[in-house]
């Protein structure tokens, strides 16, 4: 049934906050638990307690005994091949982005994809390698162990870089930065601290994320073209690293060239037909994994290194390594790095786990991620793996391809084992051309996010600024200044934004109780005498004094006039009374009657121009501020709208207020004090019971200004001021008729 055209009446008393407190009975303290009954509740133990203790933190003991094997083994068991195919190539490729060794990548994709296993609480994204991640890790392992530290003497009087004890070094400085990225995580999560990531908005991130993409488009072109460009540090890193790639194209190693456009030219094509034809696959064709093998097969057999002098990953050790204690004296080099990492991370991790879990019913628990997250970076960390997060990518073939539960994580844990123990040497050969490409193909969907801006230019133009210096910070600053200036940037905006709300007057609806803006809506008519204000966002110290200003502006009242005009009022009136007095003093003996006469008439002549001038300054006032008096024999006519006419009412809408402070507290004390002083009564309204506590304990209410001047409702300020105005209305109790209503 609509409700369109049904109506309503309410018959009550206009309530003020001291009746309402009355009404609704007012509870001035809500007792909660004592802190000893807190204390006793927390040292509680019982077998139901632990056990949710146990599974609040390890999630996979909620779960497992309940695993459906006919409903969820066949969807697990493809999703997680079909993502183990994916970690593969992906592992060894984001490796070099890390500047580790590529077999490290493929530590990366085992060990915290089991720890997530048991922590996790998403059931469908993929923890692993990420390409901004793991160019993070690999611009700190390239500041601490650059190139230039590794130099040693080579064949004929050359010098070449000891890549050996260059790369020892890089995976040491990873791994730490790792561990301690993830006992960041843990400690954060430990203190529920999830909701940090709340600073970090959607186009914060979404234009950071595109910023350090371009750092790995460029940081792959040397690979692509086999040039060995210097390395730079510090702001504007970017563009001087374009530069100098610019300047070593004539040196472009041919061969190289040519595998990396073959990579390219399989790569596009192949992923163009697996998202053009995703409906009609049952699986996406491996192309990354095939391109790996073939690279790796041609180069074997070709002899792309020993021949043509094309770079190949090298040396691929069988097995896992052994967990090694991480540098502690790289910590005080790398806590900003560390933590940068750590914030970023999580943010790309719940922001995605966040978005399955809204698809598929499920909740995500932000804390416990944090926890999960720290753990398989620090776990990890211990066995020389760099930093993870869940990957878009590899998150949406585990969910497309019918994975229900972190069992395909497992399983593509597996399949990353197999590849480590037996197949990892059989790599060996493969061209660091084809990893480079791979990642370059993969960041498509990064790039894409390019496709916000025309979006956030129609919906929201201050959330594409945030885009735009966060996508600019990144790339001229760097990573981790880039990122600091961002979340400085996003939160000035949202400073800015508070600081310069709208501030609007209201005027009511004929035939109805609601109020709304004057300048948006045609039939809202200001009442007679009354001001109604609002602001559209919260007050406080930032925009106290811009709230008066604009409440100042928006009355059309000049306090400083009307102040000057009553002083020279009151100057007169007292210049009058000492004359009088002088003259009283120099009449004496026998013109004493005479003189009082004389004095009472001159009295009663100075009370008639008194009066007059009285008049004649009221008229001013009138002319000057569009000011007129209120005839009380009129009747009541609550429609009746704006007309010149003597303002004697102002009521602040607070329902957008949620706290008061010191400043605040003031600036209304002040609002009150000044508009008292030209006969003008402040009201306010909407004033929620938080707020109205704050005013209390701010010593706000005084004898003049009591909780009489706060009403639930404007309706029921405007009928307070009505009644007020007018003397022949009881002022207890005003109904304001709906025609063709019902009363309730």
């Amino acid at each position: 049934m609509s409700v369109s055209g049904a109506k309503f009446c309410v018959d009550r008393i206009i309530l003020d906050q001291i009746n309402l407190d009355e009404l609704a009975q007012w509870q001035d303290e809500i007792q909660g638990p004592s802190l000893k009954e807190k204390i006793r509740d927390s040292m509680r133990c019982s077998v139901r307690c632990i056990w949710i203790w146990i599974i609040t933190w390890i999630p996979v003991l909620s779960w497992i005994p309940s695993y459906s094997i006919r409903e969820n083994a066949l969807g697990d068991l493809v999703s997680g091949v079909s993502v183990g195919i994916m970690h593969l190539p992906q592992g060894m490729a984001y490796a070099l982005l890390a500047s580790v060794p590529p077999v490290f990548g493929l530590y990366t994709s085992f060990y915290p994809v089991l720890v997530y296993f048991i922590f996790g609480t998403s059931r469908h994204i993929s923890i692993g390698t990420f390409a901004v991640i793991s160019l993070m890790i690999g611009s700190v392992s390239e500041r601490l162990a650059p190139d230039d530290h590794f130099l040693i003497n080579g064949t004929n009087g050359s010098i070449i870089v000891d890549t050996e004890v260059r790369d020892e070094l890089r995976v040491k400085v990873a791994a730490t930065t790792t561990v301690l990225c993830g006992i960041f995580q843990v400690l954060l999560g430990l203190v529920r601290f999830g909701f940090v990531v709340t600073y970090l908005s959607e186009p914060l991130v979404r234009g950071y994320t595109t910023g350090a993409a371009t750092h790995v488009i460029i940081s792959q072109l040397k690979y692509m073209f086999g040039v060995s460009p210097r390395r730079f540090t510090g702001p504007l890193q970017l563009i001087y690293t374009l530069l100098d790639l610019g300047s070593l194209l004539p040196q472009t190693h041919v061969p190289t060239l040519m595998v990396t456009l073959v990579s390219l030219i399989v790569l596009i094509i192949v992923k163009e037909i697996n998202s053009c034809y995703s409906h009609k696959l049952p699986l996406p064709i491996p192309v990354e994994l095939m391109v790996i093998i073939a690279g790796t097969l041609i180069s074997h057999y070709i002899g792309l290194r020993d021949v043509n002098g094309v770079d190949v990953v090298g040396e691929i050790p069988n097995g896992l390594a052994p967990p090694t204690i991480p540098e502690i004296s790289f910590f005080s080099s790398i806590v900003g790095d560390a933590f940068a990492v750590a914030v970023v991370g999580y943010a790309i991790n719940i922001s995605l786990g966040k978005t399955f879990a809204l698809k598929h019913g499920y909740k995500v628990d932000s804390n416990q991620e944090f926890v999960a997250l720290g753990l398989s970076n620090t776990i990890g960390g211990l066995f020389q793996c760099y930093a993870v997060t869940s990957s878009m990518s590899r998150s949406l073939v585990q969910e497309s391809t019918g994975g229900k539960t972190q069992v395909a994580g497992a399983i593509s844990a597996i399949i990353v084992l197999i590849t480590v123990l037996k197949l990892g040497p059989l790599f060996q050969e493969l061209p660091k051309a084809v990893l480079s490409t791979i990642v370059f193909v993969n960041l498509k969907g990064m790039f894409l996010q390019f496709r916000d801006i025309p979006v956030l230019w129609k919906s929201n133009r201050v959330d594409l600024l945030v885009w735009l210096v966060t996508f600019l910070c990144t790339v001229l600053l760097n990573l981790d200044l880039g990122l600091v200036a961002s979340i400085a940037f996003s939160l000035l905006t949202v400073i800015f934004r508070t600081q310069r709300p709208q501030y609007s007057l209201l005027g009511r609806v004929p035939g109805t109780e609601l109020y709304l803006e004057t300048e948006s809506y045609k039939e809202a008519k200001e009442i007679t005498g009354i001001t109604i204000f609002r602001s559209s966002g919260m007050i406080y110290y930032a925009n106290a004094e811009l709230y008066q200003e604009a409440l100042l502006e928006k009355s059309g009242i000049n306090f400083p006039k009307l102040r000057k005009l009553k002083k020279m009022r009151e100057k007169q009136a007292k210049k009058t009374r000492k004359r009088q007095m002088n003259e009283e003093d120099k009449q004496s003996g026998v013109l004493r009657e005479l003189a009082n006469r004389m004095v009472i008439s001159m009295k009663n002549m100075s009370d008639f121009a008194r009066a007059r001038r009285h008049e004649t300054d009221r008229e001013c006032i009138i002319d000057e501020y569009g000011i007129s008096t209120v005839d009380m024999d009129q009747d009541f006519q609550p429609e009746q709208i704006s007309g010149k006419m003597d303002k004697h009412s102002i009521i602040l809408d607070f329902s957008t207020v949620s706290f008061i402070d010191t400043v605040t507290l003031k600036t209304l004390t002040n609002i009150f004090r000044d508009f008292a002083e030209v006969d003008i009564t402040v009201y306010i309204a909407g004033c929620q019971g938080c707020v109205v506590q704050q005013l209390e304990r701010g010593r706000f209410f005084t004898d003049s200004v009591t909780k009489n001047r706060l009403f639930p409702s404007i309706h029921d300020a405007v009928l307070h001021c009505l009644s007020q105005s007018r003397r022949d209305l009881p002022t207890s109790e005003v109904t304001l008729e709906m025609p063709g209503a019902t009363r309730l």
